[in-house]
């Protein structure tokens, strides 16, 4: 054991009444709900780069984190992985999420870059034995070092591409090793800063190879995991090909992929891209689409991607409600891909924050439960489109009627439909019942 959760016991359950700051209050991880423990519905893991690897930076500021691995290299990447495993069992979660870059120190070769890796993920291995823990996905980290200023499968450049290659076969070898569950694309800048340098289908023509690539491989080495695109619409890039849900559907299907990959879900990324929420995991689900989540907030006064622990369970409500329509995540969970604020220097502040985001996330999954097994929610949508069940509706969707044959229908029928109201008040305080 290291000292630097020193004092700190493991959060456990106490009730909504706690007074405790170190305790559930809505999270019980042994609860069933709709015939599931609540810790199979969410499903949480822990982010390795927010939690142990973020220096407390913003755009303006540097490091304000004063943590003891730190420039420390390998021994440093060492005391971290002890430090994170006594996290997982402090705040008593089953799963986490590494970029490779989170857990050993780039070398200065990509050789001494993997051969770090390996060292780490072997001890991290050890550990995942001893504690029973388990790898919710993997990723490499493609867009901090500077040789990724213009991309990394759509860099011009294709030894940018080759070295980007090499780096994703080690990590996802050995997120597979590990028995993670997912590995996870996000394309920091696959994107482009201005259209003045940029040829946007040779760039994406490169993104698609590469992304086959990577799925030729998981298959080759027997990764029974999914693979997942994270979309995000801009920063770092001015403009990412990856913007939301329906732009990496429509990226996929160019090029005959949207089969093999599904899409893991960030709040944030959804709000910088002018949605909500619950509007990325509706369309990801319509698509087939929705593989894992990354759960947090962004704050609406800033323009950033700011990653705020999740507190609005109103919101999560919504979001599980699609969630639990889909029959669940399946292999994918929801990963904190949140951070203390920069002011919060204490370690015990990285267990308030996790305490707050598993609590919201367990109140919202109730909120959806209560409200699917009332009945009324489901039963207004369905009656608002019934009309597609039967006579004309039906006979349009099941491809009956031409134009000509509608537009004769509409007369000799004397068709002449009023508005009805859509409910949307009604609808906003039925949901608030539940929350």
């Amino acid at each position: 054991m290291t000292d630097f959760f020193k004092g700190l016991n493991q959060v456990k359950y106490e009730g909504p009444t706690s007074k405790n700051p170190l305790a559930y209050r809505h999270y019980n991880k042994d609860e069933v709900i709709a015939g599931k423990r609540m810790e199979d519905h969410i499903r949480p893991a822990i982010a390795y780069w927010h939690t142990f690897a973020q220096e407390g930076g913003d755009p303006f500021g540097g490091r304000t984190f004063d943590r003891p691995w730190f420039d420390k290299g390998m021994d440093g990447a060492k005391l971290k992985a002890d430090v994170a495993f006594e996290f997982f069992n402090l705040i008593d979660v089953p799963f986490f999420a590494f970029h490779d870059v989170d857990v050993s120190p780039e070398g200065a070769t990509l050789e001494e870059s993997n051969k770090n890796l390996r060292v780490i993920g072997d001890i991290i291995a050890q550990k995942m034995q001893q504690t029973g823990k388990k790898l919710l996905w993997g990723t490499a980290n493609l867009f901090s070092n500077r040789r990724y200023m213009a991309g990394a499968a759509t860099n011009p450049d294709p030894e940018v591409f080759a070295y980007a290659a090499g780096q994703v076969k080690a990590v996802l070898e050995l997120t597979n090793e590990l028995g993670g569950e997912n590995y996870v694309l996000w394309g920091g800048r696959e994107g482009y800063e201005t259209l003045l340098n940029t040829k946007i289908g040779q760039e994406q023509d490169q993104m698609a190879r590469f992304l086959t690539l990577v799925i030729e491989h998981a298959e080759k080495i027997g990764f029974k995991g999914q693979i997942l695109i994270e979309p995000k619409p801009q920063e770092p890039s001015k403009h990412q090909y990856d913007y939301d849900v329906a732009t990496v559907y429509g990226f996929l299907q160019k090029y005959g992929l949207e089969k093999k990959v599904k899409c893991n879900i960030e709040v944030g990324h959804a709000f910088l891209a002018g949605h909500s929420f619950e509007h990325e995991l509706a369309v990801a689900s319509s698509l087939g689409m929705l593989g894992s989540v990354d759960a947090n907030r962004n704050d609406l006064q800033s323009g950033w991607d700011t990653d705020h622990f999740p507190n609005n369970a109103g919101e999560m409500a919504l979001a599980f409600y699609y969630i639990l329509k889909q029959g669940g995540l399946g292999k994918g969970g929801f990963n904190f891909d949140a951070k203390v604020r920069r002011q919060s220097l204490d370690p015990a502040d990285l267990l308030h924050g996790h305490i707050l985001g598993l609590d919201t996330l367990a109140r919202g999954l109730k909120g959806a439960v209560a409200l699917i097994e009332d009945g009324e929610f489901d039963k207004l949508l369905d009656d608002r489109y019934a009309g597609w069940n039967s006579g004309i509706g039906k006979d349009i969707l099941d491809g009956k009627l031409s134009l000509a044959d509608i537009a004769a229908r509409v007369q000799s029928d004397n068709i002449n439909p009023q508005p009805r109201s859509g409910r949307q008040e009604y609808l906003e305080n039925l949901v608030n019942r539940f929350v």
